[in-house]
């Protein structure tokens, strides 16, 4: 059995975690974490229910693809979200 199986399988079954290393908005951010969904993303930042966008190295992402939308390390995102006014 190779080690980067065995690593993997650790990862998956909850005994171990990666660290995922992002940019967000221009800043350095790192989550120790097995898997970051979009939606797990947005919860640990305190912006659930808010109108936001969000892109994903160049591309937006829908808000409906948010919970299947896994990120990586490396990964650069940009997250604005709408302001009201008159």
């Amino acid at each position: 059995m190779s080690v980067v199986f065995l690593h993997s399988v650790l990862i998956y079954l909850g005994f171990l975690s990666t660290l995922i290393h992002l940019s967000i908005n221009g800043n350095s951010r790192h989550f120790e974490v097995s898997e970051l969904s979009v939606t797990q993303l947005v919860a640990m930042l305190g912006l659930e229910g808010k109108r936001l966008a969000l892109e994903r190295n160049g591309e937006i992402v829908p808000r409906s693809q948010f919970a299947q939308t896994l990120l990586a390390s490396g990964d650069q995102l940009e997250i604005v979200g709408a302001v009201g006014g008159g």
